[in-house]
């Protein structure tokens, strides 16, 4: 039986033999998991708003109620998908399982949701849009769960997980750059939308996969563990008192909410208020494209300052670019441009940063309970993750509505298009900065970690001497 060791036990540093280290193959395989998951989660965020509403003909404000509620649904189909992982272990791992059989129906569902039938009618179209769009979240859960816990069970060296995080930030950016360059030109230019994307998603079909089985045959759970099946009763143990872990969370939830706002209207503002669908391309291409840059310098910033004031500093530069752009006039496109560019850097530190944060709350658990819950303690944070994409997709269709939005008119009115503007500034900024506020008092820090990992280690060795 396990012991728990109160939070204010003081802890020690004994010594522990060095791990050996990750290989690049393992990094980029990291890399294509990530790529592989945008293909779809991207997807949803970037344009599925969009096609619902000019597409589909699904008014902004029932959009808005139909990403609230099956974001939510999502939000605790992750809690129900970190159990299944706790829950599992095969010749395999816990982990690899989830990728070989969960990544195709994931991609078949994307197309599912970007091809609602014509003939449905209004109800009906919404009705096949709520199941796809949910039956789409739930196998997304069931792939991306056990793949963002799968870097605290690779190793345990903070520089090697923040590398792990950064050729995760740097599969995302490609696949969000490349959406941008396949899917933005047929919005301004293609004569069947709908046909267009639905071929779009099935060659995205065939990539991912691809992405997926690269994954699986590169990735290796290295570190670990007393107990390999792990009971709800140790799950909720480990989450008890995790305080790292519920502050992370909490920033985690008000950062999400601020980064989707701002991606959910991006395709709008490019369009309605620089006036050209194009520019959604260059904006993407910019705000995206310092992720290469930034996230190749991550583990010289934690190797330097640590995860803490890094991010602090980051989604600081971040809430002021956001201003920037909500105050920046349509005239000014090139500023405009340097804002999103400013905003990427600390988008994408933050972003890199928080994957990290969150494999350092594993050990937390484990140093307190002897028991690693990488799906549980993963799920609870992809959950208030989802909460915010949830709030932040809502709030933004929500606002288009109310900034009195039409669809598929050439010109919007001034107005209207002065309100989108805010949107994409002012609201990112504003739960962006909350983000920031809530991670001054994070309390783990790097010396911390180490010594709590090394103890933890210390206790495994005494109990098989």
């Amino acid at each position: 039986m396990t012991s728990t060791v109160a939070v204010s036990d003081p802890i020690t540093t004994p010594s522990t033999s060095p791990a050996p280290k990750l290989r690049f193959r393992s990094y980029l395989g990291y890399a294509a998991g990530d790529a592989g998951n945008n293909l779809a989660f991207s997807m949803t965020s970037m344009f599925l708003l969009l096609y619902y509403t000019d597409v589909v003909g699904i008014s902004a404000a029932a959009a808005g109620t139909l990403f609230l509620v099956v974001r939510v649904w999502d939000a605790f189909a992750d809690i129900w998908a970190g159990r299944q992982v706790d829950k599992t272990m095969t010749r395999w791992g816990k982990f690899r399982p989830f990728f070989l059989f969960g990544s195709l129906p994931l991609l078949l569902l994307s197309v599912a949701t970007f091809t609602v039938p014509g003939g449905l009618g209004g109800t009906g179209k919404l009705i096949y849009a709520y199941v796809t769009y949910a039956a789409l979240g739930l196998a997304y859960s069931l792939v991306n769960i056990p793949y963002g816990s799968l870097a605290s069970a690779m190793t345990q060296e903070p520089v090697e997980r923040a590398r792990l995080a950064s050729f995760r930030t740097m599969g995302t950016a490609a696949t969000i750059i490349a959406l941008a360059f396949i899917v933005a030109p047929q919005i301004k230019s293609s004569d069947n939308l709908q046909q267009s994307l639905t071929l779009t998603t099935l060659l995205f079909v065939v990539i991912g996969f691809g992405l997926y089985m690269l994954l699986f045959s590169t990735s290796k759970e290295r570190v670990d563990r007393d107990v390999p099946h792990v009971s709800l009763q140790q799950s909720l143990a480990t989450l008890k008192g995790n305080r790292p872990l519920l502050m992370l969370c909490l920033s985690a939830l008000s950062f999400l909410v601020g980064m989707f706002t701002l991606q959910t209207v991006q395709a709008y503002y490019a369009r309605d208020v620089l006036g050209d669908a194009n520019y959604f391309i260059i904006l993407t291409v910019v705000s995206t494209g310092v992720m290469f840059v930034v996230a190749g310098f991550i583990p010289r910033i934690v190797r330097a300052v640590g995860k803490k004031t890094a991010y602090i500093v980051s989604g600081g530069l971040a809430v002021v670019a956001a201003v920037g752009i909500a105050l920046t006039p349509s005239t000014l496109p090139v500023l405009a441009i340097v804002f999103f560019g400013i905003y990427g850097v600390g988008l994408a530190a933050v972003n890199t940063l928080m994957w990290a944060l969150e494999a350092d709350t594993v050990e937390y658990g484990e140093w307190r309970t002897g028991v690693r819950t990488e799906g549980t303690t993963y799920a609870v944070f992809s959950f208030t993750r989802k909460l915010g994409q949830a709030v932040g997709g809502a709030a933004a269709a929500y606002g288009l509505g109310f900034v009195g939005y039409v669809a598929q008119q050439e010109v919007q009115s001034q107005a209207t298009q002065d309100g989108i503007r805010y949107i994409a500034g002012f609201v990112p900024a504003l739960f962006i900065l909350i983000g920031v506020l809530i991670m001054v008092v994070y309390p783990l820090t790097e010396a911390r970690f180490r010594a709590m990992v090394a103890e933890t280690a210390a206790r495994r060795a005494a109990r098989e001497d």
